[in-house]
């Protein structure tokens, strides 16, 4: 006589393949989805993926050289040097940014945009500098420091839904504060570095 087998039995193949399926599709990334790092890039198009490569490098560079730029006293010498290197580097990354929202425009408008405003703003600022009229080295920090800003607001919109730590309300209310008043640590470093001919 045959035993029946047990409801616990039954179900276990069921069971298993279900949460195989599961464990599949977290590792796997969906159909023309690319997965670097940890970073789901959507395209397989090896065009696109090698202009983001220059687009991710370019943004490495410009992100420490501005932040040395910003940190370096206000004279000639680092600041000036760094500063160079860091709008060089978001012309790039503003290049690179729109070849890539010209590819999935429906998608990556907004990259666009933002990469224009902190290149404008860059642009602004480098112009301030080089003009040196009245009141340009409030010009000049204002719109520097606003395309940092924006470069990091534009790195958050494209990626931030992938970085679990910051889709915790409270991590971005901690990084709106040091954000906001970037401007105002900015300047505090200018105004506290003697000017010398030449800086900025």
């Amino acid at each position: 006589m045959r035993t029946p087998k047990s409801p616990s039995r039954r179900r276990q193949p069921a069971a298993y393949a279900a949460h195989h399926s599961s464990m599949e599709e977290i590792q796997s990334p969906p159909n023309g989805f690319t997965t670097v790092a940890g970073f789901s890039i959507p395209s397989t198009d090896p065009l696109f993926l090698s202009i983001v490569a220059v687009h991710v490098a370019l943004g490495l560079v410009g992100v420490v050289a501005g932040a040395l730029a910003m940190l370096s006293p206000k004279a000639a010498g680092r600041h000036p040097r760094f500063g160079s290197i860091y709008f060089w580097s978001l012309a790039g990354i503003f290049a690179s940014a729109t070849a890539l929202s010209l590819m999935r425009w429906p998608d990556d408008r907004q990259l666009f945009v933002l990469g224009l405003f902190a290149f404008l703003s860059a642009f602004l600022g480098r112009a301030a500098r080089r003009g040196r009229r009245h009141g340009w080295a409030r010009l000049h920090i204002t719109a520097m420091g606003s395309s940092y800003v924006l470069l990091l607001t534009a790195f958050y919109v494209d990626n931030g839904k992938q970085l679990p730590l910051w889709r915790d309300p409270a991590v971005l209310d901690l990084l709106d504060g040091p954000g906001a008043r970037c401007n105002s640590a900015y300047a505090l470093g200018a105004r506290s570095t003697p000017r010398r001919q030449g800086w900025a």
